[in-house]
């Protein structure tokens, strides 16, 4: 089965396009099935030659012929380009740092923790609207509420605001208040809202599955990518396991390999990957170490009185006493620390 993506086209064109692949597709047995009359994506059923099918990539028509076992190749297009993400918070042998509380509690909280880390240099906020929680008792989040006091926040402290979104019904609400969207670990196989997404015109973050191979990682990002996004950060925030000591096993090995392979900028989430403020430190550290090009990490005010994943949330002074040794780790690897982050 292959998938081909033409480019949009006047009606009269598309008709024209259309009868000359019906007619290649004869020519080796096989038809073309559109999932709908105006969809900018046909299947190929049959078998053709492996020159037919590139030469059928060349039509001028035609954005893409894919096999539905290939390799993402969107993403390795589009890291090439000069994009928003890439040249402001990774441009120039950079990193960053994306930073807040776990959830959004109210509004003197979520103002009280941007103006510390904004003085620490960072210029990107992370707090969370819409929670995905285990439980369906625990705190889900204040919603829109939530929404309006991180931009409140934003226009405040000149931050920027990255926060997630769990359903395509509110990519829209989350658009107006965010200036980037995050695909949580939950999400990450929730193909409905990554096309919703890739089509947002908004910069994604998205995290990799708790329990994902590399390979489902980037199909991931692919569905993303193909959906028209050119901003797109991947995350690695740890994988699920068996040892209690910590809450995921964070494998800094993925952030070479996706790097290698996308090229695209890759950041860490070590407050998800450990579950323990205590090692999150030496765990920046550590994806510097790997190439990381900035970091996810939860820091509140007061920690133990965070009303979600208090665990693992850094205080502020933790935070400012772990800038300057993640500085020099960078430094050591010729990168330097540059927080800013622009819509």
């Amino acid at each position: 089965m292959y998938q081909l993506r033409p480019k949009p086209l006047a009606a009269d064109v598309r008709a024209s396009f259309l009868q000359k692949l019906e007619a290649w597709a004869q020519e080796f047995g096989g038809s073309w099935v559109p999932v709908k009359d105006d969809s900018q994506v046909l299947y190929f059923k049959g078998d053709a030659p492996q020159s037919a099918l590139l030469a059928l990539q060349q039509w001028p028509e035609v954005i893409a012929v894919v096999s539905e076992n290939a390799p993402p190749f969107t993403v390795s297009e589009i890291a090439n380009k000069r994009v928003v993400v890439q040249e402001a918070m990774f441009g120039a042998g950079a990193a960053s740092i994306i930073a807040g509380p776990c959830s959004v509690e109210d509004y003197d909280s979520m103002l009280s923790i941007a103006q510390k880390l904004s003085n620490l240099g960072v210029r990107a906020l992370r707090a969370g609207a819409f929670k995905p929680r285990t439980s369906p008792y625990a705190f889900q989040g204040l919603e829109e509420k939530g929404l309006e006091i991180l931009s409140a926040v934003s226009k405040e402290n000149g931050m920027a605001v990255v926060t997630e979104v769990l359903d395509p019904r509110d990519i829209e609400i989350v658009s107006q208040h965010a200036h980037m969207l995050q695909i949580g670990s939950r999400n990450m196989s929730n193909s409905a809202l990554l096309k919703e997404v890739g089509q947002a015109g908004m910069p994604v973050l998205l995290k990799r599955g708790m329990a994902s191979t590399i390979k489902e990682f980037l199909y991931a990002a692919e569905y993303v990518a193909v959906g028209g996004c050119e901003d797109i950060l991947l995350c690695e925030r740890g994988l699920r396991h068996f040892d209690p000591e910590v809450r995921n096993i964070l494998d800094l090995s993925a952030v070479a390999i996706l790097k290698q392979k996308t090229g695209l900028p890759v950041i860490v989430d070590p407050s998800h990957g450990t579950g323990r403020a205590d090692i999150v430190p030496s765990m920046m550290c550590a994806a510097a170490a790997a190439g990381a090009d900035g970091f996810l990490v939860e820091v509140h005010d007061k920690p133990q009185e965070a009303w979600s994943d208090a665990n693992q949330a850094m205080s502020v002074d933790n935070f400012a006493q772990t800038l300057p040794r993640l500085d020099a780790v960078l430094s050591a690897f010729e990168k330097t620390f540059n927080p800013l982050l622009t819509k």
